[in-house]
């Protein structure tokens, strides 16, 4: 099993806080075996007993009664026989409907409990949190395996791109590298997107008509890396005889971000400081899911490159835009710990000359003294003028720049 340091790590710390601990990400990410990760942890590091730890899953059905929040709060009461602390873990809490009343409750009565939970959907994100649990919790954001983890798992090496282009063709979602065989892996990753559909967005919006919003997601996919608009998706629809309002846009791709499945990104206007809420881009959580959704022929291997370099990114818990210059933009300006950086991502640029000026020359209207990089699978070093180039193997592959 492949132990996700990089997310133990950053919980840890947590393990006897009184503050929720929420796990949440896409269905079938890993948050699950995160928890048993953190189980094992306390018996083997910490010497806890498996009477002080509770763990459920929701999706399994001997904890089906469970269901109802009232009976969860009696079992999970019932449980609690002294006073040393004990560890809750509900995986897939969002599946019990009210499940923030057991969670305040047993916070409010019990000072020896610590809690875990996992979510795959929105009513576990933060913006619907805040007004359930009283911002008592601290949330941490789960993702499909990263270059570098998909390769420790499937002990493949990194360096050949026949292993670079399978995690780029088929995603990091962990249970897909068990499948060799493109059918297998094609089923499963229809499985995971249909049980994201039924679960987490038919119910919710009350979807009558799934088939519009497969479209919708698949345009998503296949323009990703290209400004959004609302017209020219309703145009799209036009074409295909599906007519819909923009406030059932609007719902159908909040909903969309809402069940992890694409993740927006706004825009960032260098010069002026500020964040833009137009012409944002969306980009693919998991490139597995995009690839069973994109059906287009002519889609680009660049934009599966600037997925993959922006999905790194926010991995690597950076806060990323589109840049916004006063000639055009950058592909991203990546923040953390009051550090920028501006970041190019490009297929290749050795041989092409006019790619080479294209790449370089998207900096030129950026004033400030802030790192530049350009990212492409260039295996020659083209760094120039300040500004540093970057193997996106290499990068995936190494610690942080």
């Amino acid at each position: 099993m492949l132990l996700r340091e990089n997310y133990l790590s950053k919980i840890r710390g947590f393990y006897n806080s009184d503050l929720i601990k929420i796990l949440v990400g896409i269905r079938r990410c890993g948050k699950s075996v995160i928890l048993n990760q953190i189980i094992d942890e306390l018996k083997d590091k910490c010497n806890i007993d498996e009477e002080h730890i509770i763990f459920i899953n929701f999706e399994f059905i001997e904890f089906e009664e469970l269901l109802d929040y009232k009976k969860l709060n009696n079992y999970i009461k019932d449980k609690i026989k002294d006073n040393k602390m004990y560890y809750l873990f509900l995986d897939e809490v969002q599946n019990v409907n009210e499940f923030e009343k057991v969670v305040n409750s047993l916070r409010a009565q019990i000072k020896n409990i610590s809690i875990f939970l996992t979510g795959s959907n929105s009513k576990m994100l933060s913006d619907e949190l805040s007004s359930v649990l009283s911002g008592r919790y601290v949330l941490f954001n789960i993702y499909p395996l990263s270059y570098k983890e998909y390769v420790l798992l499937t002990n493949k090496d990194g360096n050949d791109l026949n292993t670079f282009w399978d995690y780029a063709k088929w995603g990091g979602l962990p249970n897909r590298c068990e499948f060799t065989n493109e059918i297998d892996i094609k089923n499963y990753l229809h499985s995971v997107y249909d049980s994201i559909i039924l679960r987490d967005v038919v119910k919710r919006l009350n979807l009558k008509d799934t088939f519009l919003f497969d479209m919708i997601l698949q345009y998503l996919i296949e323009t990703a890396g290209r400004e959004f608009s609302f017209d020219n998706v309703i145009k799209y629809l036009n074409n295909i005889n599906k007519k819909i309002s923009n406030e059932t846009l609007y719902n159908y791709i909040n909903a969309l971000c809402k069940a992890l499945i694409i993740k927006k990104v706004y825009r960032y206007d260098i010069a002026g400081k500020s964040v833009l809420k137009t012409l944002n881009k969306f980009y693919a959580t998991d490139l597995g899911i995009a690839k069973i959704k994109n059906n287009n022929p002519e889609f680009k291997n660049y934009v599966v490159l600037e997925n993959i370099v922006y999905n790194e990114l926010i991995i690597r818990n950076y806060e990323v835009y589109i840049g916004k210059t006063k000639n055009g933009e950058v592909d991203f300006i990546a923040k953390k710990d009051n550090n920028i950086k501006y970041i190019q991502v490009t297929y290749e640029m050795l041989g092409n000359d006019n790619t080479i000026e294209r790449e370089f020359k998207a900096f030129n209207s950026i004033e400030d003294d802030n790192p530049k990089y350009i990212i492409s699978l260039d295996k020659v070093d083209l760094s120039r003028d300040g500004i540093i180039h970057l193997n996106l193997i290499d990068f995936l592959l190494g610690n942080d720049f």
